[in-house]
């Protein structure tokens, strides 16, 4: 993330996204596949990263898709995979506040407490315990893209996105 400086002084908080040259690999049809979609192909590192976008846009394979796509103003939702947290505790997983440190409370500070009553038995579905915390795939909604570089291939997203740095997004139209 970084800030972009508007011309009467007010900053705006921006993510620089770069926007590989994507090219179309295949395009799927209603008579020989039973659906409309185009594939999508990204060169990252040595390896092609591949995806499979729903349309009925009339494109041909080979086709590039670049940052020219984008114009300032237009409103976008970006979808990628959260920075994963690993195994983690209630108090970070679910933000809970744990045990006080005084009136009988040994080394059990950051403990869930109790988990539930005596009947039915056993753990019910949705009991927020310890476990693995992030790596899920999330949108954002609604965010302005503030700037368009066509030659350095980058757009810059008013607000933050989703992952790690030099993380793979999904960037589309809105509306």
């Amino acid at each position: 993330m970084t800030q972009i400086f508007k011309e009467d002084g007010t900053v705006i908080p921006v993510t620089l996204i770069e926007v590989g040259p994507n090219t179309v690999t295949q395009i799927r049809t209603k008579d020989k596949d039973g659906y409309e979609a185009v594939q999508v192909g990204t060169q990252k590192r040595k390896k092609t990263i591949k995806k499979e976008f729903r349309t009925s846009d009339q494109m041909n394979i080979g086709d590039k898709i670049d940052v020219s796509i984008f114009s300032e103003g237009d409103k976008v939702r970006i979808t990628g995979m959260t920075k994963g947290k690993g195994f983690q505790g209630v108090v970070k997983r679910h933000g809970f506040a744990g045990m006080p440190a005084s009136h009988g409370h040994h080394s059990v500070m950051r403990h869930g407490g109790s988990i539930g009553q005596r009947f039915p038995q056993h753990t019910l579905k949705g009991m927020r315990m310890p476990g693995r915390m992030g790596n899920d795939k999330f949108t954002v909604r609604g965010l302005e893209i503030v700037k368009v570089d066509i030659e350095s291939n980058t757009i810059a997203v008013k607000g933050a996105v989703p992952g790690n740095n030099k993380g793979l997004l999904m960037i589309q139209s809105q509306g």
